[in-house]
């Protein structure tokens, strides 16, 4: 790294830890001035888009975004000083120095977050699950998790994402490694059926674990997927973590049977209500050889998702990101790397969570040599695959590319269960790309042309 911009990270993280402390006195009062004093401390080109954004978020305390903000310093204080620390100044700004060195010393990609499986064991049989398909008898030891991190740490990811199977079937596992890695934020995609009293006592306890709760939209429709009586799990779940003002998400997958109920304003003011903080959207993947193509949506649904989340977004006092829809704030796919990679259970390293294909295993590969293996050279080379950035998947909105991929590089199915093949996963997105095609291309013509207006003033 450049001395100038090693000067320039010391500055900007000085910056944060000083707005911080200035905030933790007053919040209510000194949110208004936080700019100021950040801009006080900062180069004057560093960081300039995303500063602007929160000056003019910040300056009305009847916005949304200030009442986010008001809602995070609801939280344990003793928490979110280690949130703020490990999410923005660790991961976020040293972190990301530190991935962009070793992505040009290496030529390859340097994730921001690693998802990674403890476990493919899974107390739920939920329709439509991905990662049903791996089984239910694998898992990273606690040795391997370490490892993860630890190498991770090296080349600037200092973000973690568990997903599985059902985490919190290795819960102490899952405390044992905050522990050792404090520097580190770990958040877990749960179903939310086992969290209980002692369990919300230990993550208040360690202060760097968050949990995101899938959720599918009403009671109906969450239970009509994932079963009988586990939306009440979930409202408890999340009612045991408000009540130690710990922080927590919702993690949705929408589909075409689901979309109305998870698009819905009372929804949205629903999350907010039980103390949801973030809530990350998911466009259902027609993974796996028994997966069904028919909950795959139409061009008019997920149209209303892109304007109903959209709109959400800069009227409600939660986080939101919908990551089919929103590649425009991100150049594209995410993935092999570029943004974050995924781990099974069984040690496999693959470019995405939705993408089963892999050179090699964690077990027996650095996690260096896994960015550089042919795979995730591939994405690499060939991000993005589309201009248009409501098509960035290489299986959903552009089914001709992955399966080439694979091809080229000898990736090999991680699917232990049931092998599928790139051309099978891929043919059905065939006719579902095809009719998204001409939607997607409107709206992007939009977008551009109000960024080109904007461009203008």
């Amino acid at each position: 790294m450049k001395i100038t911009d090693k000067v320039k990270q010391a500055a900007i993280s000085a910056a944060v830890k000083q707005g911080l402390s200035y905030l933790e006195k007053d919040p209510e009062t000194n949110i208004p001035k936080l700019m100021a004093l950040v801009d006080k401390y900062s180069p004057d080109d560093w960081y300039v888009g995303q500063r602007n954004a929160i000056r003019n978020a910040i300056k009305d305390k009847d916005s949304n975004w200030y009442q986010l903000i008001m809602r995070i310093y609801d939280l344990d204080p003793e928490v979110r000083k280690v949130f703020f620390q490990n999410f923005i100044i660790n991961a976020s700004l040293k972190g990301s120095a530190r991935q962009d060195e070793v992505a040009a010393e290496n030529n390859c990609n340097v994730p921001w977050a690693i998802l990674l499986d403890p476990t493919s064991a899974c107390n739920l049989h939920c329709t439509g699950c991905w990662a049903a398909e791996y089984g239910h008898k694998l898992n990273l030891s606690l040795e391997t998790i370490d490892s993860i991190v630890r190498q991770g740490k090296e080349l600037g990811t200092y973000m973690y994402i568990y997903t599985g199977g059902e985490p919190t079937v290795r819960k102490k596992d899952l405390i044992k490694i905050c522990e050792m890695h404090p520097d580190c934020e770990f958040l877990a995609f749960s179903n939310g059926t086992l969290f209980d009293e002692e369990f919300c006592d230990e993550i208040l306890r360690v202060k760097n674990f968050v949990p995101a709760f899938s959720l599918e939209g009403s009671e109906e429709a969450n239970d009509g997927r994932r079963g009988e009586g586990i939306y009440q799990k979930v409202m408890h779940a999340m009612k045991l973590l408000k009540d130690r003002h710990l922080p927590f998400g919702v993690s949705t997958c929408y589909t075409g049977a689901n979309v109305d109920s998870v698009s819905s304003e009372e929804y949205f003011d629903h999350l907010v209500d039980c103390g949801a903080l973030f809530a990350w959207f998911f466009h259902y993947m027609p993974v796996g050889n028994d997966a069904s193509p028919e909950l795959l949506l139409t061009p008019d649904q997920r149209e209303k998702m892109y304007h109903s989340i959209r709109d959400f977004r800069s009227t409600k006092s939660i986080f939101t990101l919908d990551f089919q829809n929103d590649a425009e704030y991100i150049g594209g796919c995410i993935a092999g790397g570029r943004q974050y990679l995924h781990i099974n259970a069984n040690g496999d390293v693959e470019p995405c969570v939705f993408i089963h294909y892999s050179n090699c295993n964690i077990k027996d590969t650095s996690l260096l040599d896994a960015l550089k293996s042919p795979i995730f050279q591939a994405y690499h080379d060939n991000q993005p695959f589309n201009e248009n950035m409501l098509r960035p998947c290489p299986m959903l909105e552009n089914p001709q590319i992955l399966p080439r991929l694979v091809k080229e590089t000898g990736a090999k199915s991680t699917d232990l269960q049931s092998p599928e093949t790139a051309d099978h996963l891929c043919g059905k997105c065939g006719q579902y790309a095809e009719c998204w095609k001409e939607r997607a291309d409107q709206l992007w013509e939009k977008t551009l042309g109000k960024k080109k207006a904007k461009a203008a003033e």
